[in-house]
């Protein structure tokens, strides 16, 4: 059977703790495994450091599990691309090296060139957010409103209207199969099958695709 060490990635101590988070990676996991026929040899966990975690010498668990996988003749899996680095450089990095990888929400046969696109995308995603977060608080501070603990208030609105904006991105695509009379679970099944990927560069699911058709309608 093959084999495989799985790596989790969560944002806090108090995540890594409370498990929060790291449950939906290790079911991610877990069925891929199952699917693939891969037996986990081992786990590890590590919490993300803030800025600059994206470089290998400040991920020494995602070090040691990339070690650990090359003498065992073993993969590395993880549950989302982002789990493993929201930085393209750093993916193609790995690539370049031949560092044996596999994301699981994309499958064990996802090509060099996809997983490129989908961490240009994932990427391409953050710096927006980023953007958009540092535009909302800078005409909320000229608007002279109180941030702090309130900052949420202000950036709702510009985290629904990003929202909207990817739904209306794809809305033509949508809308013609709907029309053609598919369903939900069709549509689903024809976006991946395409290569849509999703805002984060994954793929797509029922309730996603529901999610998008509620924002088209609202």
């Amino acid at each position: 059977m093959k084999t495989a060490i799985a790596y989790y990635r969560v944002s806090t101590a108090k995540q890594g703790r409370s498990g929060l988070g790291l449950e939906a990676q290790q079911e991610a996991v877990r069925r891929f495994a199952e699917a693939e026929g891969y037996e986990i040899i081992g786990e590890r966990v590590e919490v993300e450091t803030g800025k600059g975690a994206d470089a290998l010498d400040r991920r020494p668990i995602l070090k040691s599990a990339l070690d650990d996988a090359r003498k065992a003749g073993a993969v590395v899996v993880v549950a989302k691309l982002d789990r493993l680095s929201r930085d393209v450089a750093f993916i193609a990095g790995l690539m370049a090296q031949r560092v044996p990888f596999i994301v699981a929400q994309l499958g064990a046969n996802v090509s060099p060139f996809m997983l490129h696109l989908y961490a240009a995308l994932a990427e391409n995603e953050r710096s927006e957010i980023k953007q958009r977060t540092k535009d909302a608080l800078a005409a909320a501070k000229k608007r002279g409103v109180m941030l702090g603990k309130h900052g949420r208030d202000v950036l709702a609105p510009a985290n629904r209207k990003a929202a909207q904006d990817r739904a209306m991105a794809i809305s033509d695509t949508i809308k013609a199969k709907l029309d053609a009379g598919k369903s939900l679970r069709a549509i689903t099944a024809e976006l991946n099958a395409e290569g849509v990927p999703t805002a984060k560069g994954g793929n797509w699911h029922l309730t996603s695709v529901k999610r998008l058709v509620d924002r088209l309608s609202a």
